[in-house]
C-alpha cells in the first residue's frame, strides 16, 4: 500500500475465501464499484459471486498478482498459513502491498505468518476479525476489530468502512485477534445462556417468544437476546446463519487463550464443553444457535 501523503484508495482488490461471510463481503465490495478477483478452495462457490462481477483465478498467488489489496476470510490457522505461505500462496507472487485478514485466527499464527510473509514479499498485514454475521457484511454494518500499524490502519479505513460501521484499531498486529477471542468468549457463553434461558422459561410455563420484547431496554437486554433467542425459541435454524463448527473452533481458541493466561473461568469452561459436546455429536454444519437442542434431549 502506498504510504505517501498522495495515497489513492485502491480500486483492485483480491479476496480469498468464499464462505458464509466471504460471499456477502465480495458482493458488498462489488456493489461499491471495486474490481474483485477471487479464489476459493471449493471452486463451485464462485457461482455465488460470478453474476455480480467477480473474476476467478486459479490460486491465491494469482489473486495477489491481480490486486492492490488482498483480503483473506478462511477457517483456521492451517488454512491461513496455506493461503499465505503455501506452494500456490501469496508468498509466490508480487502485486498487492496490503493484506487484510478477516479470518478468526490465533494471535500466535497471525504474528508468525505475517512476519514470514512480510520478510519474503514486503506485504503489510492488518488483522481485522469480524463480528456481525452475513447480513451485516452485506449491508456494510460489520464490527471490525483491527490490529496493525496505525499509519496503515488510517490509510485502510476508507476501504474497510465499505463493509464496517464500527471500526476500531485495538493495538499492534495480533490485537484484533486477541479482541476477537474476547468477543467469542462473550458470544459462546451467551449462546449457551440463551439455550438455558429457553429451557428454564419452558419449564416455568413462560412463553419464550414474549421474552425479547418483555426484556427489551432493560439490563438483561442484548443483541443476542433480540436476534438469536427468537431463533432458538422457534427452532428456525435453516439455512444456517453460522456454523456450529466455527463457534466450536473459536471456543477452542478461547480455551487456549485463557489457559495461557493461567485463568480458571468455570462459566466459560461450561460453554466450551457444551459446544464440544454438540459438534462431536455430528452437528458441525448446523447453525451455531441450534446448540439449544442439547437441552431438548
Amino acid at each position: 500500500m502506498n504510504t505517501t501523503s498522495r495515497f489513492v484508495p485502491p480500486t483492485r482488490i483480491g479476496f480469498v475465501g468464499l464462505g458464509i461471510m466471504g460471499v456477502p463481503l465480495v458482493q458488498r465490495f462489488l456493489e461499491k464499484g471495486l474490481s474483485v478477483t477471487v479464489w476459493n478452495l471449493e471452486p463451485e462457490r464462485f457461482a455465488l459471486v460470478q453474476d455480480a462481477g467477480a473474476v476467478w483465478v486459479d490460486s491465491p498467488a494469482a489473486v495477489c498478482t491481480a490486486s492492490e489489496v488482498v483480503f483473506v476470510c478462511v477457517l483456521g490457522d492451517d488454512a491461513l498459513a496455506s493461503v499465505c505461505l503455501g506452494e500456490h500462496g501469496f508468498v509466490q507472487a508480487k502485486g498487492a502491498s496490503l493484506l487484510v485478514d478477516f479470518s478468526t485466527s490465533s494471535p500466535a499464527a497471525t504474528l508468525r505468518v505475517a512476519a514470514q510473509l512480510q520478510e519474503a514479499t514486503g506485504l503489510v498485514w492488518l488483522d481485522a476479525p469480524m463480528s456481525g454475521g452475513p447480513q451485516a457484511a452485506r449491508e456494510g454494518k460489520l464490527t471490525l476489530l483491527v490490529g496493525g500499524d496505525p499509519k496503515v490502519y488510517e490509510q485502510a479505513k476508507s476501504l474497510l468502512s465499505l463493509v464496517s460501521s464500527n471500526l476500531t484499531r485495538m493495538g499492534g498486529l495480533g490485537s484484533g485477534q486477541k479482541t476477537k477471542i474476547l468477543n467469542q468468549l462473550l458470544v459462546g457463553v451467551n449462546y449457551v445462556l440463551m439455550a438455558e434461558l429457553l429451557t428454564t422459561a419452558k419449564a416455568a410455563g413462560i412463553d419464550p417468544h414474549q421474552l425479547p420484547e418483555c426484556l427489551k431496554g432493560g439490563m438483561a437486554d442484548s443483541t443476542i437476546l433480540q436476534r438469536i433467542f427468537p431463533q432458538m425459541a422457534s427452532g428456525d435454524f435453516n439455512p444456517p446463519k453460522s456454523y456450529a463448527r466455527q463457534l466450536n473452533k473459536d471456543l477452542k481458541s478461547v480455551k487456549v487463550f485463557v489457559e495461557n493466561l493461567k485463568l480458571e473461568l468455570p462459566v466459560v469452561a461450561t460453554a466450551i464443553q457444551q459446544y464440544r459436546n454438540y459438534t462431536e455429536a455430528g452437528n458441525e454444519m448446523e447453525d451455531g444457535a441450534s446448540v439449544s437442542r442439547l437441552y431438548e434431549e
